[in-house]
């Protein structure tokens, strides 16, 4: 393993709220279409909860995608990362990867918190019927590394292994993180991503208690997540996951594979300021992009598009505005920027994952999808949000946004890959 070489994009896989592949998510990204509903999984209104509405992935049957008893043993998180990383693996297969490198290759998949329905699940076997009935596989399925675990089992790669937690950034760092251990010559190639699962009633609870989520539209739940605009009043709560096979140079070219995308850089920060509010100067998403454009040697002049963190509250969307401002002058005017999260929701630890294939597919089709119900400007955020229609555009270089609860930042550079 050769440290130093660049980092490529090499295949992907994703379901979430828009769809069960790349394919249908993008089209659906492209389309403006939203894959926010009335909640189905439970009753909303006999949980007694104020948000009813959530970005719930559709018409899931596990055993499409693996044997009956395996699904049984694990916590949803983990089968929609299974199905995710499924996805991707019909494109790895191909490439008919010798054994010998199979100990090069690892996983990093976050997720915000792991397995909550088991945890939660298992607490009520415990006080109903005693801890003799708690199942013997509660451990396996609720631990935040599950994810990866299982996708390194069925893949059998056997490089490093773990999960990222820096709850919404997780993702978005697990594709960081991976960067620098390729560039480390610690791995040749990296699955990453995220995957999170977590629409119970106490994760919307929880949310609602401290006034995180949108409350005001269950009657239009289409209408619900609108980052940017001036009536916005929450996010918007969904589930899914999102791989990328990260790989480097070396790796591309002995394979003969077929590069998506390079990805260029990473920067992260913290906060250091509040456990859920940003600073209103931005400051800490400001050092992550700038140390992001250090990192792959490209000046804020050459991002041609911004895929925001935009998660649709107040203090997310003003700050990530002045951040933006602050790293890019007058140019910033300018600058194409879109959340994708208008459509997706917001799905924690695995949306910095979902943003950065939906990136990657900017730069690959010149097509920069909208910010959906961006309908009432305001005046604190005041930049080029692609409202409601795609754009098409050419985009050699772009960033993806990720700041999660903690005060964490992330941001990743991606650009068209060039010989």
């Amino acid at each position: 393993m050769a440290a130093g070489d660049r980092v490529f994009v090499g295949a992907m896989g994703t379901i979430n709220p828009l769809g069960h592949n790349v394919k249908d998510t993008w089209e659906g990204m492209l389309a403006g279409r939203s894959g926010v509903a009335r909640i189905t999984n439970f009753d909303p209104d006999e949980a007694g909860l104020q948000t009813k509405i959530a970005g719930e992935v559709k018409n899931l049957d596990p055993t499409n995608y693996m044997d009956r008893k395996e699904a049984r043993r694990l916590d949803r998180f983990a089968i929609l990362a299974m199905v995710a990383a499924g996805e991707m693996m019909q494109e790895v297969d191909k490439w008919d990867i010798k054994r010998e490198d199979l100990d090069s290759i690892g996983v990093i998949v976050a997720s915000g918190v792991g397995g909550l329905t088991t945890i939660t699940e298992q607490v009520e076997v415990l006080a109903q019927k005693g801890p003799s009935r708690v199942g013997p596989f509660t451990v396996p399925m609720l631990m935040s590394n599950a994810a990866a675990a299982n996708i390194s089992m069925k893949s059998g790669f056997r490089g490093l292994s773990f999960a990222t937690l820096s709850a919404c950034a997780g993702s978005a760092d697990a594709i960081g993180t991976s960067y620098g251990f390729i560039k480390l010559g610690w791995a040749e190639a990296i699955v990453s991503g995220g995957s999170e699962a977590s629409l119970i009633p106490i994760g919307i609870a929880s949310f609602n208690q401290i006034t995180a989520l949108c409350t005001d539209s269950n009657d239009a739940p289409e209408k619900a997540s609108r980052p940017f605009d001036a009536t916005r009043s929450g996010f918007v709560m969904s589930e899914g996951a999102a791989v990328l096979f990260l790989m480097s140079e070396s790796f591309a070219k002995r394979y003969n594979v077929p590069v998506l995308a390079e990805l260029a850089g990473y920067g992260a920060s913290a906060d250091a300021y509040h456990i859920t509010a940003p600073p209103d100067d931005g400051n800490g998403a400001v050092r992550a992009i700038k140390m992001a454009l250090q990192v792959s040697g490209l000046r804020p002049e050459e991002i041609d598009y911004i895929n925001a963190h935009g998660t649709s509250t107040q203090h997310n969307d003003r700050a990530e505005t002045v951040a933006v401002k602050t790293v890019f002058g007058e140019r910033a005017y300018g600058l194409p920027i879109s959340s994708t999260k208008s459509m997706t929701g917001h799905l924690v630890g695995a949306g910095g994952a979902l943003e950065a294939i939906a990136t990657v597919q900017t730069i690959r089709t010149g097509w920069m999808p909208p910010t959906i119900n961006y309908e009432t400007p305001d005046a604190d955020c005041d930049l080029d949000y692609i409202p409601n229609v795609a754009r098409q555009g050419a985009v050699r270089a772009a960033i993806s946004n990720s700041f999660g609860f903690g005060g964490h930042n992330s941001c990743l550079v991606f650009r068209l890959y060039e010989e």
